[in-house]
């Protein structure tokens, strides 16, 4: 080679290397995810109900995404969605109890390759195996033929004084571990770092009352937090009359606890309750931001802040989640720092699964091309055409709902089915019309449900998810039971359903002895 040829090379491969080492180190990230925040208070006119100051601060210094979504309305199933990249029929996340493996390849994993320091604390909840042995048999055994309630009724606990700030003191305790990691080793790192911080709250509150297997029907705060709380500004939701319920919402209704009478008054304060709850939440983001402003760290930071899922808080005459109205399936997502936009609204639908690639690109990592969702830079950028498709899928199949169930958000259409897409009836709203979802325009709209109707199949073959989700709870429960052997009558008469249950356990024994046939003669 001659030797200006070799000069030429050498000064090449000094200018790379300099470009490379000059080159700006990847940003920091924060996650920070709560577990049932309704997204729509992120936003007016929702979060002129309660104050949410540092939720504000990030949507006036970053983006909002108003329109995201859960890809499953329930803890886990949600969680794998997220830490996966893929949706639920994809990881088989069926319930609280099935979900990933535990050496299942996160976005964090990527992260820490690419040499990222890597750090998590507080709610993770992927990963199969978790919550109580009532949770996963209500999921298997959703389609018999009885109705059990499965919930506490919903109430409230005032605790404290207006002095009382740290009511969850285990969400408490891990941010302040957060905020210490922050403060004494994330600024003696010379890597770029990624930290996560799960939150329990807003999630209401095992109810003590009702034994050691009960859900969580509690919603408690102090004085301090309700004092957040615009009270003229809760609204009591209207409900329709039974007779009008679509068949797997009164399954969910009654399952859920809702179905006696409530005052005007005890809804007023649940929702009430739960707003304070949220502004418990805020308040522990807040100390995470102050940290990073602190250390000087929150210019090189990209910050997120989003939830599992919602909570419907009396709407539709339910709590909790397992829900594909709004105040269920809608989540907060919210972000601030490097490359992203200020005081940015975004109105495109997006998911969890976005996250993933998120994540990657937002640390120079190249994204795989079989993740099921897209990533969210290009649209809190604005600098590249963004290549997200435009709609969501979001799919349950866990207790306290008895049918599968899917939902397609595109436009203003929330287009809901289930089952196999024939038995059950399925559900149109017009978000831009209908906020409260109360007006099913399926019937009106036949050829438009089924332009939705056939997007949804081409991204999943549904009515053939349900069949082995059928298969699999069948087969799940009866390996329960036979693993009991003769405790079984006992064991199952004691769940959480045990008050109904006891009506008339022979008849409930006998409808899950009809629903296992078709799998025994199979």
């Amino acid at each position: 080679m001659k030797p200006v040829l070799l000069l030429q090379l050498f000064q090449l491969r000094v200018v790379c290397s300099y470009i490379n080492s000059a080159s700006p180190q990847p940003p920091n990230i924060v996650m920070v995810m709560s577990d049932a925040f309704d997204g729509r208070l992120t936003f007016a006119p929702g979060n002129k109900v309660v104050q949410l100051p540092f939720i504000n601060y990030i949507r006036q210094m970053g983006a909002v995404f108003l329109n995201s979504y859960t890809n499953s309305p329930i803890c886990c199933p949600s969680r794998a969605a997220m830490w996966s990249g893929h949706f639920v029929h994809l990881t088989e996340a069926w319930n609280n109890y099935k979900c990933l493996a535990p050496n299942a390849t996160t976005w964090m994993d990527h992260l820490e390759k690419a040499g990222y320091h890597t750090h998590s604390m507080g709610k993770l909840d992927y990963t199969s195996g978790s919550h109580s042995v009532s949770n996963r048999v209500e999921a298997w055994t959703r389609e018999v033929l009885f109705l059990l309630r499965q919930e506490g009724r919903p109430v409230t606990d005032l605790v404290g004084d207006t002095s009382t700030l740290r009511v969850m003191s285990k969400d408490w305790n891990n941010t302040d571990r957060a905020v210490q990691w922050i403060r004494n080793s994330a600024t003696a790192l010379t890597q770029p770092f990624v930290l996560y911080l799960g939150l329990n709250l807003p999630h209401p509150y095992r109810t003590e009352a009702l034994g050691p297997t009960a859900g969580g029907s509690t919603f408690r705060t102090s004085p301090y937090w309700l004092k957040k709380v615009s009270l003229e500004q809760v609204s009591v939701p209207k409900w329709l009359p039974f007779s009008e319920m679509h068949p797997v919402d009164y399954y969910s209704t009654f399952t859920k606890n809702c179905s006696g009478d409530f005052s005007e008054q005890e809804i007023k304060d649940i929702r009430a309750f739960y707003y304070a709850m949220c502004a418990e939440t805020d308040a522990m983001l807040g100390e995470v931001i102050a940290a990073l402003r602190d250390t000087g760290l929150l210019n090189s930071t990209v910050l997120l802040f989003t939830s599992d899922h919602g909570d419907l808080a009396m709407e539709h005459r339910q709590f909790y989640k397992m829900s594909m109205f709004e105040g269920s399936s809608h989540v907060p997502l919210l972000m601030m720092g490097p490359g992203v936009k200020t005081g940015l609204e975004i109105s495109l639908p997006v998911s969890l699964v976005d996250l993933y690639p998120s994540m990657l690109d937002i640390a120079g990592v190249q994204i795989p091309d079989d993740l099921s969702g897209h990533s969210l830079m290009p649209l809190a950028s604005q600098a590249n055409e963004p290549n997200h498709p435009g709609w969501i899928l979001s799919e349950y199949h866990g207790c306290n709902a008895n049918a599968s169930t899917y939902m397609l958000r595109m436009a203003q259409w929330k287009y809901i089915t289930y089952s196999d897409g024939l038995s059950v009836p399925p559900q149109l709203f017009d978000l831009s019309k209908d906020t409260a979802e109360l007006h099913n325009m399926a019937s009106h709209y036949p050829g438009l449900c089924q332009q939705l109707d056939k997007l949804l199949r081409s991204i999943v073959d549904y009515p053939t998810v349900s069949k082995a989700v059928q298969r699999y709870n069948k087969q799940q429960f009866l390996a329960w039971k036979q693993g009991l052997g003769n405790n079984y009558t006992q064991v199952i008469a004691n769940l959480r359903w045990h008050i109904d249950w006891q009506k008339n356990p022979q008849y409930n024994e006998k409808a899950i002895e009809d629903w296992l046939t078709g799998l025994r003669m199979t």
